[in-house]
């Protein structure tokens, strides 16, 4: 049996920077976990490589929802990483904190210390802003931060229809105001991804003996002594490990592996427990429940630009040239995030802050690009930030080995529904807008649609999520509802906490990286200061 101070079980954005942090301290042995590969292969360095891995199997546990009510009984898709790293192993790069208001939220629902002010310096020391120095910006942090550098001539498109649309440019979405369309920063140096395993374990693997990384890891469950968790039992290479902690377990298997691990554990609703076959040990009704994430529509559309991705043999000739520019500066096609221009907007005049978001997109995107069509096009997501439907992952059965049961209930609220309605027509003034009328051809999807009852039409038959779950492990006071307390201890038990993306009480208004990262940093000065 190996013994180490601290487990980390799961290698993802949390995982991955809670370990470099921690590890930084020479007196403490840590063991991260992660079930896929190490992350550092040129299909995770190059941007462009991302669109392969989201619609397949390829470091990406490619998970499905439950049918859903709310989208005529869909199954929904939900990628998620499965490599060191893990979703910003995979994902768009999109670099957004999300609103302040979000964090106030998040202290007023009592918890203390999640303020505003009190995460905006966890959100500093992580990053290296590479455009914007300022208050709000960090400089010599681990994860690099950067404008894009595809030299795209669309985006200056995307920010001339907005303009036609009377909405407000705005340069940093991470400034002092989140409200306007603009172009997103992205986690890159020098055009290649910074994924939270490069950022944070890459640079240490080799030089600190006391940070010890294992892949190709899956953790089958918690090991306790009484009510504390003591170890953890792991499948490594065909074989079942037992690893024990001298200081602390921390799961960061994310919104969905960590409610599962939790459970097959024996900590989660009893009764739901029984009826899978797993024992009990702690009753604690909030693990799995409070599932949210964003609900999001796309529009698509034909174009014939080369200056989008698509299947032509021209867009070929042209892709061979930028994979050329990208080997000898780093700069062009290759580089992109695909999502290269987005807004967050209100949907009404009365409201206080965005409650929309949009990711404007240089392909076209169709069932998470699990279909393709030849020739080229793009595409314009909008999604509902702060959505009112609650979704739970439970377990399938009593093996770990399953995948779990997610019910994010996508629509399931029809104040949902609204706001969507609303969005879609906010986007639309964009893509309708004379710049972008010159660019577009054949509208997709949304052809015809124009009347509120046609838009919820459309809207259940192919809304899906933008890849933010979160809450399944919430954060709060009160162990009825919530499982980890302000310091990500989870209730009624010793040595465990949860530290990623699941202990949110509610959505951030934006995408979840940087958020993510954000919670491991301000763990990791926790978790010191319990020592």
């Amino acid at each position: 049996m190996e013994q180490f101070d601290f487990l980390i079980l799961g290698g993802g954005s949390a995982g991955c920077a809670l370990a470099g942090r921690l590890s930084e301290d020479t007196r403490t042995t840590v063991a991260l976990f992660e079930a896929g590969d190490d992350g550092a292969n040129w299909m995770v360095r190059t941007p462009m490589a991302a669109a392969a891995m989201i619609p397949r199997a390829i470091r990406n546990w490619v998970y499905e929802t439950v049918p859903q009510k709310g989208l005529n009984g869909r199954k929904g898709y939900q990628p998620r990483g499965k490599t060191l790293g893990g979703c910003s192993a995979i994902n768009a790069m999109v670099y957004i904190r999300g609103h302040r208001w979000d964090y106030d939220h998040w202290a007023a629902l009592g918890n203390a210390g999640w303020g505003w002010q009190d995460v905006l310096p966890y959100f500093k020391r992580a990053e290296n802003n590479e455009d914007f120095h300022d208050d709000l910006h960090g400089q010599g942090g681990p994860l690099n931060v950067a404008r894009l550098r595809t030299d795209n001539p669309l985006q200056q498109v995307y920010l001339d229809a907005a303009r036609e649309a009377q909405l407000p440019i705005v340069e940093d979405f991470n400034g002092p105001s989140q409200e306007g369309c603009g172009l997103y920063q992205v986690t890159q140096i020098n055009g290649e991804r910074c994924s939270a395993a490069r950022a944070y374990v890459h640079p240490h693997m080799q030089t600190r003996p006391n940070l010890a990384v294992r892949t190709g890891a899956r953790v089958r469950r918690i090991l306790f002594e009484g009510l504390r968790a003591v170890g953890a039992e792991i499948d490594i290479g065909g074989r079942t490990q037992t690893f024990r902690a001298r200081r602390e377990v921390v799961l960061s298997g994310g919104a969905f592996g960590s409610p599962q691990i939790l459970m097959l554990s024996g900590v989660g609703d009893a009764a739901a427990l029984k009826q899978v076959g797993v024992a009990p040990l702690h009753h604690l009704p909030g693990v799995g429940a409070n599932l949210q994430d964003h609900p999001d529509f796309i529009f698509g559309y034909e174009t014939k630009s080369l200056d989008t991705v698509g299947y032509s043999l021209a867009g070929a000739r042209r892709l061979l040239s930028e994979i050329g520019r990208y080997r000898r500066e780093r700069r062009g096609m290759a580089t992109t995030n695909y999502a290269e221009g987005g807004a967050f907007l209100r949907t009404r005049a009365d409201l206080a802050i965005p409650d929309v978001q949009l990711h404007f997109v240089i392909a076209l995107v169709e069932d998470h690009a699990r279909k393709q069509r030849l020739g080229h096009g793009l595409s314009c997501h909008v999604c509902v930030l702060r959505p009112y439907s609650r979704g739970t992952v439970a377990l399938a059965s009593s093996d770990p080995m399953a995948a779990p049961l997610i019910d994010p209930d996508f629509l399931g609220d029809e104040r949902d529904v609204d706001t969507l309605v609303a969005g879609y027509r906010l986007t639309r003034r964009i893509m309708d807008a004379p710049s972008m009328m010159k660019l577009r051809g054949r509208d997709l999807f949304t052809e015809g649609v124009e009347t509120d009852d046609q838009i919820r039409d459309v809207l259940r038959a192919r809304t899906d999520t933008v890849y933010h779950p979160v809450g399944t492990c919430a954060m709060g006071p009160d162990a009825a509802t919530a499982v980890v307390d302000a310091e990500l201890r989870v209730h009624g038990l010793q040595g465990l906490r949860v530290v990623d993306a699941s202990i949110m009480p509610t959505l951030v208004g934006g995408n979840t990286n940087a958020p993510t990262i954000m919670i491991a940093e301000k763990a990791a000065d926790m978790i010191r200061k319990s020592a």
